[in-house]
């Protein structure tokens, strides 16, 4: 049976806490607070300190990077974005006729996506907002059933779970209906093959999708390129199966065939902020998204047609300034994807309520997805990017990319929503002034030459108010690093584990001829360049709070987790309290 989430609190606010309230409190169900936020109360000299000394940090990562640059090749190589393309259309087509999917069940769906929307998550209420108003599903394709799956792109990206899905609200479906679309095997489970035919045997199958909420993708290997995969340790048997994998392995320059990797689906809000799609920026446009998403994913024999298309793009958004730079970056310049999408389009999405702090936008502060639909009009592309020539205006680099909380550093009262308020405050300035020297990272490091650069959380995400890049830099800090390079902190468990070679090209990990273990190629399946193996995108940080795990194979369970990983990582020596009051910011955004 369908999901009945009638009795799910889901609340229709208003869009600011209520007049008469300054400093109103969570809504009653909220539950009791887990974060120790009372101790070390806010020191005002301090933060003044703190932000006086963010021109310098800056001025230090600049210096360093004076090197070189950023590899900026993500999405751009349209001939290698379309090859890839190509390949996983090739076999998806193939395993959806070899493994023809046995469930018809089928998914709930709303009548009405409200113009103003909030959800219960794991902190509080996250909430969406739609500035052109209401989506009605019935009319928009979006929420439709196009393909032969009874899935709709409604199935992967739900507003309770930030517009993707989270592994809570995952395990819930698998509960309450283990036939409903998501459990497909062509996507769903670890391997198209695997045996579905009874609910241990799907839970078994479906194991990566219920303790990660990660889908498959199968990638075909890149024809041209500067690696070899010596083995796999593939608890799935997928990728080393010839029928759902590769011909042959080690592989060679012969092989064909695809490559199983597992991802977490990324948020399909906040789009105006984009600068890539997908994690290895394989899709160059959300119109050729959707059509291949409605093919692979969906399983349709027919492609949408264009007003299809353009429904699913005018309800999320447009990347509209990343499609600009690509339109006029052509010979000659073309007319933009965007064109057609109306003024205004587009959902929001990010934290309104914490259970502790009460809502995000009392006592002036910014938080919420209004706030952020009006920050999206000073976004450009290159915008605070901390390399020279980054940032087309010359504007020097900050590393402060939120204010959203800086009213709240000393507010006045003892009690617990204030406290936790000014816990909120103190993580966002750890989050804007912490100093991290940057170590190891493909992508920084390799590219400029320099084996330590001085700079904080904004050097990667530098994107004022979102946190994500703002221009295209595939980047390897380690997440999807197996053998003795095992990032710390995460969870690697259950992921295939790669032996590959570059056999030309570099790698910060290996050089030419000696072998490295990845959970994941990463980049270097689009490009097939040594020096993109285990590279991603940075993806836009609101709305943490209800898609848990993290990153991008969902290796981080939690928050915590998070912190943790780029503590050990990066040897940054945060204090407990620090973590704390990091966690409670990322919390709120």
């Amino acid at each position: 049976m369908p999901r009945d989430r009638s009795d799910e609190l889901k609340l229709s606010l208003s869009l600011d806490p209520p007049p008469a309230k300054s400093d109103p409190d969570p809504p009653a169900t909220a539950r009791p607070s887990w974060r120790n936020r009372f101790s070390h109360r806010s020191d005002p000299e301090k933060v003044r300190r703190l932000r006086g000394q963010s021109s310098a940090l800056a001025g230090l990562a600049l210096a360093s990077l004076l090197a070189g640059r950023f590899d900026p090749a993500l999405g751009d190589d349209a001939r290698d974005s379309a090859a890839a393309l190509t390949g996983e259309a090739e076999h998806a087509r193939k395993m959806s006729k070899l493994f023809p999917n046995q469930d018809s069940g089928t998914q709930e769906t709303p009548a009405v996506i409200p113009q103003f929307e909030i959800d219960r998550d794991s902190s509080g209420f996250i909430a969406t907002f739609q500035p052109n108003g209401p989506t009605a599903t019935s009319s928009n394709a979006f929420f439709q059933v196009l393909g032969s799956n009874g899935r709709r792109c409604f199935t992967c990206h739900q507003p309770q779970d930030g517009w993707t899905i989270s592994a809570k609200s995952v395990r819930e479906r698998f509960h309450d209906d283990p036939g409903e679309p998501l459990f497909r095997p062509i996507d769903g489970a670890n391997c198209p093959s695997d045996d579905v035919s009874t609910l241990e045997a799907k839970r078994k199958a479906f194991s990566l999708l219920l303790d990660k909420a990660d889908i498959r993708s199968g990638i075909a290997l890149p024809q041209s390129r500067q690696f070899e995969i010596l083995s796999v340790n593939d608890p799935y048997n997928c990728t080393t199966n010839p029928t759902t994998g590769l011909s042959a392995i080690p592989t060679t320059g012969s092989t064909t065939g695809a490559v199983s990797l597992y991802r977490r689906p990324l948020p399909t809000t906040n789009i105006g902020f984009l600068t890539t799609l997908l994690w290895d920026g394989r899709e160059l446009d959300l119109f050729s998204l959707g059509l291949r998403a409605t093919r692979n994913r969906l399983e349709s024999t027919t492609d949408p047609t264009p007003a299809q298309l353009q429904q699913m793009v005018t309800f999320q958004g447009c990347d509209i300034k990343n499609q600009e730079q690509i339109a006029n970056s052509t010979t000659p310049p073309q007319t933009s994807k965007c064109a057609q999408t109306p003024p205004g389009s587009g959902i929001f999405t990010a934290q309104l309520i914490d259970d502790d702090a009460g809502y995000l936008n009392a006592a002036g502060a910014r938080g919420g997805p209004k706030a952020l639909s009006q920050d999206l009009a000073g976004f450009f592309i290159g915008i605070n990017d901390p390399l020279p020539g980054g940032n087309p205006t010359g504007a020097p680099f900050r590393p402060d990319v939120f204010h959203l909380y800086d009213v709240w550093a000393d507010l006045r009262g003892h009690d617990h929503v204030t406290a936790s308020r000014e816990a909120i405050a103190r993580g966002q300035d750890v989050f804007n002034f912490t100093k991290i020297n940057i170590t190891g990272v493909a992508g920084i490091n390799d590219a400029t030459g320099q084996p330590v650069i001085p700079g904080a959380c904004a050097t990667c995400h530098d994107t004022p108010s979102a946190g994500n890049h703002s221009v295209k830099a595939p980047l390897n800090i380690g997440i999807g690093n197996a053998g003795a390079n095992s990032p710390p902190a995460l969870d690697i468990s259950g992921l295939p584990v790669f032996t590959v070679v570059c056999t030309s090209g570099s790698n910060l990990l290996a050089p030419v001829g000696q072998p490295f273990q990845v959970t994941d190629i990463g980049r270097a399946m689009i490009s097939g360049n040594c020096v993109d193996i285990g590279k991603f995108k940075g993806p836009i940080l609101r709305g943490l709070a209800s898609r848990a795990p993290y990153f991008h194979n969902g290796g981080a369970a939690t928050l915590l987790d998070v912190v943790d990983f780029y503590d050990q990582r990066f040897n940054i020596g945060f204090t407990h309290q620090q973590k704390a009051d990091l966690v409670a910011f990322l919390s709120s955004l």
